[in-house]
């Protein structure tokens, strides 16, 4: 499947890392209360594109976007104004 935001929204496939404590319990990256990273996978026809391109990775809140699935993986879709910034 094949999805194009419109406007000033981005898809991002959201990259989740798993933790380990000391007593073997895992703790997912959804369980944390922190900015989440994720990488862009399209962009809408408003978003300048010196801003964010596809295949940036970026900074956005835990809490930002709608979930959606594309071929049985886990994306968002965020407004533009929700990525707080490109990691490298």
């Amino acid at each position: 499947m094949i999805v194009t935001p419109i406007g000033d929204r981005v898809v991002v496939k959201a990259e989740l890392e798993e933790t380990k404590t000391k007593g073997g319990i895992i703790i997912p990256e959804t369980a944390k209360e922190k900015t989440q990273i994720g990488l862009v996978t399209a962009i809408g026809d408003d978003v300048d594109k010196a801003k964010v391109a596809v295949g940036n990775r970026v900074l956005f809140d835990k809490y930002a976007g709608t979930q959606i699935k594309i071929d049985n993986k886990d994306h968002l879709v965020l407004n533009i104004s929700d990525v707080l910034a490109k990691v490298k």
